[in-house]
């Protein structure tokens, strides 16, 4: 096994601080906004290093686009193994049912306790007002595929087919109701005296649809 260079942690570690620092400040102030000296600084990282690492400003967002496709991704995993190739083979409604409970649960618990979820919501949120290849990225890496098998879980739950599109707007319904939540959150947090977000809160937020399997 050959062995890697003595630099290549410290590299690594310039790359995943870049990302980090460009995923924040252009999810805040935009990516027209957000020079490249201002994320270079943040990541505490010589500015000569987003050419070196992503050919440029450009190559840099859509790094940030690949984390966060890359994030959800694992998150998202452990819970509902989603593939767009394997369509869902739930037991009986009910299990389906849970099995839509369970993801949706999983997916209030990610999007409000993990940190970096306040970034990449801002910045998912930034290119869906302003589409770009990074966007596509994000669409062709984990929404198409995770809305995909939430429509599958539905379709087993009510027998209503997965690519009507009443079934692609209930289950976008049921994920927007979720991301409320992170973009609420301080809001939430507050009026429902909540001091941090668990599994007791996430079961909460994921049983609170107005558009469940009857």
């Amino acid at each position: 096994m050959q062995t890697p260079p003595p630099h290549a942690d410290s590299s690594d570690q310039t790359r995943q601080a870049l990302i980090r620092a460009a995923l924040e400040l252009i999810g805040g102030k935009g990516f027209d906004g957000t020079s490249t000296r201002e994320i270079a600084a943040k990541a505490k990282a010589n500015v000569a290093s987003i050419g070196y690492h992503f050919g440029g400003k450009e190559g840099l967002r859509n790094a940030c686009a690949d984390f966060i496709v890359e994030t959800i991704r694992g998150a998202a995993a452990c819970a509902f193994p989603f593939d767009r190739h394997d369509p869902v083979t739930a037991a009986d409604p009910d299990s389906a049912a849970e099995e839509l409970r369970v993801a949706l649960e999983t997916m209030a618990f990610c999007v409000m306790s993990r940190p970096e979820m306040s970034s990449i919501v801002q910045f998912i949120l930034r290119e869906m007002a302003h589409p770009t290849s990074a966007l596509d990225r994000i669409y062709t890496g984990v929404v198409e595929p995770v809305h995909r098998h939430l429509c599958q879980l539905w379709e087993a739950a009510t027998g209503e087919p997965a690519e009507e599109e009443t079934t692609r707007i209930t289950v976008f319904t049921l994920i927007g109701q979720v991301l409320y939540f992170r973009i609420g959150r301080e809001v939430v947090m507050q009026r429902m005296n909540w001091q941090a977000v668990g599994p007791r809160e996430s079961a909460m937020i994921a049983s609170s649809h107005s558009e469940w399997p009857k």
